[in-house]
């Protein structure tokens, strides 16, 4: 059963669609400051192969390494360095307190090695939320930073010298892993272990609520829902508190994996018979992994009454949300306790937008895309951009982008890309030079 949109089907859509001309690139593996390595690509031009500009681009788990802002900027004359995390494709194990270590491992390169004076954050995605929480906690004085994760483990964000961003460019950026969980997880599952046990009281894709089924798998006859004011209160308290659920589940684990650290650390552990010594250690080293079903249910996906844009029907995923929600394929599927807590948990998690935002006085350019299937004006959009206390700031939305920028299915070029680039590039130059 194909259900995937057709965004997906020839590749990432957020990889550039040429590279960029008279460019040179330079392949790295760099260290971060627990000891982690992690790869990007560094493009610079010919013309200008000492820039004094770069950006950064990343994502938590996405590959930014050929993103679509990269050659016109390394056109430009601005360095590029389009880097992954410790976690590349994968972020079943992604602590959001580890990994903002990557975008400062790439900060550090670029000023320390490559003598960048200024370097501008570029995130797209889920890679804004990581780059406000990496520059909320850099530009926090050491000892004053996050010591703890929501799992409780020690991080070592008061032991790093962290260095903030000069400027900060936002493009199609919600407020956070988490905070996005919060609205499109299903809150009709009504046990954790047994998936498709539903509540149809709670189901938006059941006709009895406002759901109209399309029969067409690639949605095309697909007709726009209306649900009622009290089923969408209902629904949305209903996602938190599943969502509540799912993290007693993952700190229950997490204190079973302390209780046995403490048997362990206890002295009297060496006088305990050798299988019950063994099943402590076995029980201290387990890291479970959950399985978090059901996470394609937003009602925007399918009722453009709510919070109008110019959007599809359906997601960036599918365009069929109904029977996606059931597939693997889809945001959060497989977290173990603490990344589940710290990513995806939007209860728990700390990379809130609308909590850094505050906290950033940089230069910032915000970036919204009006037929955007995830991002939404008035719900994440206009807050988040209200959110930020620089003095320099700009709100700039193209009408009908999606969410990648990307253009039809099957085009060579695409022309919102190019519109883009036409605000981020004097942006960024006018501000830093190249």
């Amino acid at each position: 059963m194909q259900l995937i949109s057709k965004t997906y089907w020839g590749g990432a859509p957020n990889t550039m669609r040429r590279r960029p001309d008279n460019a040179t690139v330079d392949s790295l593996l760099l260290k971060s400051a627990d000891r982690r390595e992690h790869y990007g690509l560094y493009w610079t031009s010919r013309a200008n192969p000492n820039p004094k500009t770069a950006i950064v681009v990343m994502h938590p788990r996405g590959d930014f390494s050929h993103h679509y802002v990269i050659p016109r900027l390394v056109e430009a004359g601005i360095g590029c360095m389009g880097a992954s995390t410790r976690n590349p494709n994968n972020d079943t194990t992604t602590v959001h307190e580890e990994i903002i270590l990557d975008v400062n491992s790439c900060i550090d390169f670029l000023k320390n090695q490559r003598g960048v004076k200024n370097v501008v954050l570029v995130g797209n995605s889920g890679g804004g939320p990581l780059n406000g929480f990496f520059q909320s906690q850099a530009k926090t004085p050491k000892g004053q930073r996050i010591a703890t994760t929501p799992g409780g483990r020690r991080t070592h964000l008061n032991a790093v010298e962290m260095i903030p961003a000069d400027g900060m460019v936002y493009v199609s950026s919600h407020k956070g892993e988490g905070m996005i969980m919060n609205e499109i997880i299903d809150p009709s599952v009504v046990d954790e272990t047994r998936p498709h046990l539903t509540d149809p009281d709670l189901d938006m894709y059941d006709p009895r609520n406002g759901f109209i089924t399309p029969t067409a798998l690639d949605g095309t006859d697909a007709e726009w829902s209306r649900y009622s004011p009290a089923f969408v209160t209902r629904f949305r308290e209903a996602q938190i508190a599943r969502i509540k659920r799912i993290d007693a589940i993952a700190r229950a684990m997490i204190a079973e994996n302390q209780r046995a650290e403490e048997l362990h650390a206890d002295p009297d552990f060496a006088k305990l018979p050798l299988d019950r010594q063994r099943e402590v250690l076995r029980r201290e080293a387990f890291e479970p992994v959950m399985t978090i079903y059901r996470t394609m249910a937003n009602l925007h996906y399918v009722d453009n009454h709510l919070d109008p844009n110019a959007r599809d029907y359906g997601s960036i995923f599918s365009p069929r949300p109904d029977l996606m929600n059931w597939k693997f394929f889809g945001f959060g599927r497989y977290a173990t306790p603490h990344a589940w807590l710290s990513t995806w948990s939007g209860v728990s998690s700390q990379a809130n937008q609308l909590i850094d935002l505050p906290k950033i006085t940089e230069p910032s350019l915000f970036i919204n895309a009006g037929k955007d299937q995830e991002i939404f004006p008035k719900t994440d959009a206009e807050p988040m951009f209200a959110a930020i206390a620089s003095s320099d700031k700009t709100y700039h939305s193209f009408d009908n982008a999606r969410h990648y920028f990307e253009p039809e299915f099957g085009a060579r070029e695409a022309p919102d890309v190019e519109k883009l680039m036409d605000v981020i590039t004097p942006w960024i130059l006018e501000r830093f030079g190249a």
